[in-house]
C-alpha cells in the first residue's frame, strides 16, 4: 500500500468546512497492514519517519476506523491496518466555554489533529490505566475522552494537571475523588485511594 495512492483516493472526502467522511458506512476489502504508527506522544510515523505535514495527518485521522482492538485507515475502496501505541488522539488544549443556546459552562477539548470535543455526556470520559511506558509507579488511572465513534484520546499530562487545578476534591469512603462539572454533568477525572 502506497500512502500517496491512499491520499489520492481520499481527495474530496474531507475538508475543514465539511463533515467527516462516513467511514462507519465504508466496508472495503482489507488490503493488509502498512508501516504507519501513531506513537504514545500523538505523533504519526510512516516507515519510521514522522509525518510532518499537519494537513496530511488530519486527512488520515478523518478516515481512521477502529474495529475491536484494531485500527484502520479506510477509503471507499481500501482498508489498511495501522499500529496505535495507546490512543490515536491526544488532548493538547482545553478551555471553558459557555453555550449560547443554554448559557451553560462546558469544557471544550482540542486534540493534536484539531478535533474539538465538548464534554457533556458521561459516556464521553472514562478513567483507565495508561500503557506501562507512561504510567506512574502506582499505575494511576487517568482520563480518556471519546473523540468520535469509538476513537479515544488520552489527556496530555499538562492538560491533566491543569484540569486537576480546576477540579473539586471530594472525600469518599475509599479515598479522594477529583471532579469537574461540564454542562449538566459531573465528571470524575481522578481518584486517589486512602
Amino acid at each position: 500500500m502506497d500512502l500517496t495512492r491512499f491520499q489520492q483516493q481520499l481527495k474530496g472526502t474531507s475538508s475543514k468546512t465539511r463533515s467527516l467522511p462516513p467511514v462507519e458506512k465504508w466496508d472495503p476489502d482489507f488490503c493488509g497492514d502498512i508501516n504507519l504508527t501513531i506513537a504514545l506522544d500523538g505523533r504519526w510515523f510512516y516507515e519510521g519517519s514522522p509525518i510532518g505535514r499537519a494537513s496530511l495527518v488530519q486527512l488520515f485521522a478523518s478516515v481512521l476506523k477502529r474495529e475491536g482492538d484494531n485500527y484502520f485507515l479506510v477509503t471507499p475502496v481500501e482498508k489498511v491496518g495501522i499500529t496505535v501505541e495507546d490512543t490515536p488522539f491526544l488532548v493538547t488544549q482545553w478551555q471553558k466555554t459557555t453555550a449560547k443556546d443554554t448559557n451553560q459552562a462546558y469544557y471544550l477539548f482540542t486534540t493534536q489533529t484539531g478535533d474539538e470535543i465538548r464534554l457533556d455526556d458521561p459516556a464521553q470520559l472514562t478513567l483507565r490505566v495508561p500503557p506501562k511506558a507512561i504510567q506512574d509507579a502506582d499505575a494511576t488511572a487517568i482520563p480518556y475522552l471519546c473523540v468520535r465513534r469509538n476513537l479515544w484520546a488520552r489527556l496530555h499530562q499538562n492538560v491533566y494537571y491543569q484540569l486537576l487545578e480546576q477540579a473539586e476534591e471530594t472525600t469518599t469512603a475509599t479515598g479522594t475523588q477529583f471532579s469537574i462539572k461540564s454542562g449538566n454533568s459531573t465528571f470524575v477525572i481522578g481518584e486517589v485511594n486512602a
